[in-house]
């Protein structure tokens, strides 16, 4: 990527970072899209989640890296702690693979 592209992508975050704030005052939104907005997050969220957690090198990811987010984000719902959350995941994927689970 050239030097060029990485700053307009910094401007251009930037820039929508900045416009939340400075347009909080000038748009009022109803109830109904503050609802689709919030719901949007979380499917973003979880989109994000299942294609980081079930491919790799566009194909399955086997069956280590899954169960590893598996049981981080059961540990997650259960209100563990965020570090405990991450490496029960890490162990997880790592006990699995070293079993010989792909």
């Amino acid at each position: 990527m050239t030097p060029l592209a990485v700053l307009l992508l910094a401007v251009g975050t930037f820039g929508l970072r900045l416009s939340g704030p400075l347009l909080s005052d000038r748009i009022e939104l109803g109830d109904r899209a503050r609802q689709l907005l919030s719901a949007s997050t979380t499917v973003l969220l979880c989109a994000l989640v299942a294609t980081s957690s079930l491919t790799a090198d566009h194909a399955f990811a086997g069956w280590a890296r899954p169960a590893g987010v598996l049981v981080g984000g059961a540990l997650a719902a259960r209100r563990a702690p965020f570090l405990a959350a991450v490496v029960a995941a890490a162990a997880t994927t790592g006990a699995l693979r070293w079993l010989g689970v792909d």
